[in-house]
């Protein structure tokens, strides 16, 4: 949640200089910035931040289709709140991904 949180400040920020702040300006920003970093890098600022990053369940990287999905169910907001048995959140299930360590 930590690296969802630096990620979300940023795209604030960016939204905030640039689109006159408006909230659908910062989720657009939000999802742009995850789905392009996630998709081609695996791993977002946050996440780097952090040390870690997002792998498919086999532990590949996740390409673009995977960071889609995930883009898109970690901007329902919810997802990422409802976590599995496994301690995934809901948006990593439904695009069989997972955190890793980097």
């Amino acid at each position: 949640m930590v690296a969802l949180a630096l990620d979300w400040a940023l795209a604030s920020v960016i939204s905030y200089a640039f689109l006159d702040y408006h909230p659908l300006a910062t989720l657009g920003v939000f999802a742009v910035m995850t789905y392009l970093l996630v998709a081609t890098l695996g791993f977002t600022i946050g996440h780097r931040f952090l040390g870690i990053g997002v792998r498919g369940i086999e532990g590949g990287a996740p390409g673009p289709v995977r960071a889609a999905v995930r883009t898109l169910g970690l901007c329902l907001v919810f997802p990422p709140v409802i976590t599995g048995p496994d301690g995934r959140g809901l948006h990593d299930i439904w695009a069989k991904t997972r955190i890793a360590r980097l």
